[in-house]
């Protein structure tokens, strides 16, 4: 049993508590946490990205996604908590774990700062009626974490208005209009992207993803932002002067949401504003849930944005498509695994122009790896690559043009009949939304079967969503746009699919102690023509690197499918090749040629 689960135990005794919830967030619900946040992975020893840990005095659990179900059983084992496999059959979900397990007169406990609203209020609604108690003032993890690492307050600086199509008092008037169409008098906003978005700003306080730890609240003559003002530079201060930006100290928050007037109306996204926060307004105050403003507004790229991403995705091809041609070349010839191979990657990436960082840790998995779907390579796990079989590469970079996210699942030698299959059925489901036409009013919802309809039809599925929206220089996982069949848990993840959107297409397929593929490309949503019907819609490829020609089965292969494939190849070619030496240059028109008569 870990020695940290001791620990919280003996904490939990002391402040007499039955249970202790601990989630995968920071103060601000986002996706990926700082080094300060990962209570939940300093008691458990899981390190993915997503999970919740449940301990309580004789038990204790980790959900977590389909992600990360062999990852979270290998680095469980022995640590006396138990993996629960979220959405599973049979699979009781945290609260459903709770409802039963908790009995009248225990008490549940939980950090409220690192608890979204909503989902502290469902667990009241779901223990208090039994007589279970539930506290929001302790961090016990926090309490045993001797070694803590400290709250990021990293530079700030500011993304100019060439990048990001709109200037800071252009954004504020629209949120403005919006909130006017709610009768709202103040927005509260955590959600530290939308933040970022909507200032103008960025900086690195969350690993890959570069926001600035704050908050924000604005009425129609007010806009304050609560950050650590050791992370402002002069030439930033001013910037917010000219903008009407009040700067006010990071903490300051929580009181001054509780000073808000009487019969004030505040609206806030419960599901991006955490429980502590929420619980300090004023029952005087007319405090309303609804979807932030901004989650729409920044979905939607205007011009510059989705220019800007194109030039991103060309520095980005380049870039990938050179670390294809460079990993055929010596895998296998000399010394390469998943770990130096990343490395790789992300020299070739450095040597881009505007190269800011990483979207998201790689995902470089080789053979047998590339069936866990997030598999992320440690000194213990790193394997070399031979010259066979495939690697799923899963990667992505920032740029002050945008962000970019790709799989590419590349042959690194001979491919067995079943790979050439699989490889083939996933490139089929990844064309069949890329070529997608449709009707204005779509939503990623009704869109998602058409990718997985070539793996359904004979027996298969992949245990993730086909696609997410991204942001243009924040999260790579941004919503609402998405792609999936199943309603996700909360609001905000499904909507039209409006132009300008990015969203990525990934399907995938994955055999267990075999190999794993996916094949992914950011698409951009366009207007393709309007009629008497509507106004259809489809999608553009963003990005630009070639697939594995030699793993594809063509006789499997539509015309359509083909035709597209052939468009997209000549595509790659004519806008990579120019930034490619003689010999790079030489193999990519090779891997692009048409196939078949065109």
């Amino acid at each position: 049993m870990r020695e940290e689960l001791v620990r919280l135990r003996r904490r939990m005794q002391e402040e007499q508590v039955d249970a202790c919830l601990i989630m995968t967030d920071d103060f601000h619900g986002s996706e990926y946490v700082g080094d300060y946040f990962k209570s939940r992975e300093y008691i458990s020893g899981f390190t993915g990205s997503a999970g919740t840990l449940l301990v309580m005095k004789d038990t204790a659990g980790l959900w977590t996604d389909g992600r990360y179900f062999l990852q979270a059983e290998a680095q469980l084992s022995g640590s006396g908590i138990t993996l629960y496999r979220s959405g599973q059959p049979g699979v009781p979900s945290v609260k459903e774990f709770l409802r039963k397990e908790m009995q009248p007169g225990e008490t549940l406990c939980f950090d409220g700062r690192c608890v979204m609203a909503s989902a502290a209020r469902e667990l009241r609604e779901i223990l208090e009626p039994g007589g279970v108690s539930v506290r929001s003032d302790l961090d016990l993890a926090g309490d045993i974490w001797t070694d803590r690492p400290a709250i990021s307050r990293e530079p700030v600086w500011i993304l100019e208005e060439q990048y990001a199509g709109a200037g800071v008092g252009e954004k504020i008037q629209e949120v403005r209009r919006l909130l006017r169409a709610e009768k709202a008098d103040w927005f509260l906003l955590a959600a530290l992207e939308d933040i970022c978005w909507l200032l103008n700003i960025r900086g690195n306080d969350v690993a890959c993803t570069p926001v600035v730890l704050s908050y924000l609240m604005m009425s129609q003559k007010e806009v304050r932002w609560y950050v650590q003002k050791e992370a402002l530079t002069d030439a930033v201060r001013e910037y917010l002067e000219k903008s009407d930006v009040q700067v006010r100290e990071y903490d300051a928050i929580y009181e001054d949401v509780s000073l808000l007037p009487a019969g004030a109306r505040l609206l806030y996204d419960e599901n991006h504003v955490n429980d502590a926060l929420v619980r300090r307004i004023s029952p005087e105050v007319e405090a309303f849930d609804g979807e932030n403003p901004t989650l729409l507004l920044k979905a939607v790229k205007n011009p510059v944005e989705v220019e800007n991403e194109r030039a991103a995705h060309v520095r980005d091809g380049v870039a990938v498509t050179r670390f294809i041609y460079w990993l055929k070349k010596h895998a296998g010839k000399e010394p390469v695994t998943e770990l130096s191979a990343a490395v790789r990657l992300e020299e070739l990436r450095e040597e881009q122009e505007d190269y800011i960082g990483p979207s998201f840790y790689p995902i470089l998995a080789y053979g047998e790896h590339g069936a866990i779907v997030h598999y992320s390579a440690d000194e213990q796990s790193d394997v070399p690559l031979r010259p066979e079989g495939f690697l799923l590469a899963d990667t992505g970079g920032h740029y002050k043009e945008g962000t970019t996210d790709i799989t590419r699942t590349i042959a690194l030698g001979p491919l067995s009949d079943e790979q050439k299959e699989m490889y083939t059925m996933v490139l089929k489901a990844h064309i069949c939304l890329a070529n997608a036409v449709f009707l204005r009013g779509a939503t990623g919802m009704s869109l998602d079967v058409l990718a997985r309809t070539p793996l359904w039809e004979r027996g298969f599925d992949y245990n993730h969503g086909t696609g997410h929206g991204v942001g243009y220089l924040l999260s790579v996982h941004e919503g609402p746009n998405s792609f999936r069949y199943r309603p996700a848990a909360s609001r905000g993840n499904d909507c039209v699919m409006e132009e300008g959107m990015i969203t990525s297409d990934e399907p995938g397929i994955y055999l267990e102690g075999k190999f794993g593929i996916r094949l992914e490309n950011l698409l951009v949503c366009a207007r393709k023509k309007t009629n008497a019907y509507g106004t259809f819609m489809g999608f553009e490829p963003l990005t630009m690197v070639p697939f594995e020609r030699d793993a594809i089965l063509w006789e499997q292969l539509s015309e359509k499918e083909i035709s597209w494939l052939n468009a997209y190849h000549k595509k790659v070619c004519e806008t990579i090749a120019p930034y490619l030496d003689e010999e790079e240059r030489s193999w990519l028109k090779e891997v692009t040629k048409s196939h078949g008569k065109q």
